[in-house]
């Protein structure tokens, strides 16, 4: 069996190793310390002219929790409608009442505005009441496939769960595990899952040209990254990673 990965990114730059490690598509955001938000129409547009490959895009207007507000899901809209005049692929969006279910009304609306570009519900799944539940009204509202860590911080504390979706879901939706997953441990989710698709930043830190450094400034407070390191997607990553998978 074949497995498709899926590279989570944020730069174009990413984009292009991820492209040159093979693998089939991309999911373009920003603010992956937040867990992803929606990137610029600039970015979206450069991604697009300088990969051939698939690209997603998350649909997202800010971090924390998945109860949006009537501006934010204007936002959305706009966003989905933006995207798909840049030729974006497909769009990556979560929305959740406040009892945890899928937010339905609203989710259905965004898919109709989508297509036909595809659409997957991202990790806002794993902090829905029941899983079980949410992906039979995911199915029923069409999605076409579901990014999950198994509810757990990782795919790896998640198996369990991520393995029963896959059975439950058949061929009715894709469950695509995500959620820290590498080159030790991809090979063991795959073969206990039996999951078709992976989702994956396969990331390394690079280290900043700036010869001048002011190392005691952070621009973004005390939880951030240091501000002269950069962390981009690894074409020999992605290349191990399929290696790992579809030897």
């Amino acid at each position: 069996m074949s497995v498709s990965l899926e590279i989570c990114i944020d730069s174009i730059h990413s984009a292009i190793e991820a492209q040159k490690g093979g693998a089939v598509r991309v999911e373009l955001c920003d603010n992956l310390f937040e867990g992803g938000t929606t990137p610029s129409a600039g970015c979206i547009q450069l991604v697009r002219q300088n990969i051939d490959i698939d690209l997603n895009v998350i649909i997202r207007p800010r971090g924390g929790d998945f109860l949006y507000s009537s501006l934010e899901y204007e936002m959305m809209k706009q966003d989905i409608q933006l995207a798909k005049q840049l030729g974006v692929n497909g769009v990556v969006i979560g929305l959740l009442n406040s009892d945890g279910t899928i937010d339905r009304k609203r989710t259905a609306e965004l898919i109709k505005l989508a297509r036909p570009m595809t659409v997957t519900f991202h990790r806002a799944f794993d902090v829905a009441k029941d899983p079980f539940e949410a992906m039979e009204q995911l199915i029923d509202l069409g999605v076409d496939r579901i990014l999950t860590s198994g509810q757990e911080n990782t795919a790896l504390e998640g198996i369990d769960l991520i393995t029963d979706l896959v059975k439950k879901a058949g061929d009715r939706i894709i469950i695509m595990p995500g959620g820290e997953i590498n080159v030790r441990n991809i090979k063991k989710i795959v073969n206990r899952t039996k999951a078709k698709e992976c989702h994956l930043s396969a990331r390394e830190p690079v280290a900043s040209k700036m010869e001048f450094r002011r190392p005691y400034v952070s621009m973004g407070g005390t939880l951030s990254f240091p501000e002269y390191e950069n962390r981009f997607t690894s074409s020999a990553l992605v290349q191990a990673m399929n290696g790992a998978i579809n030897k």
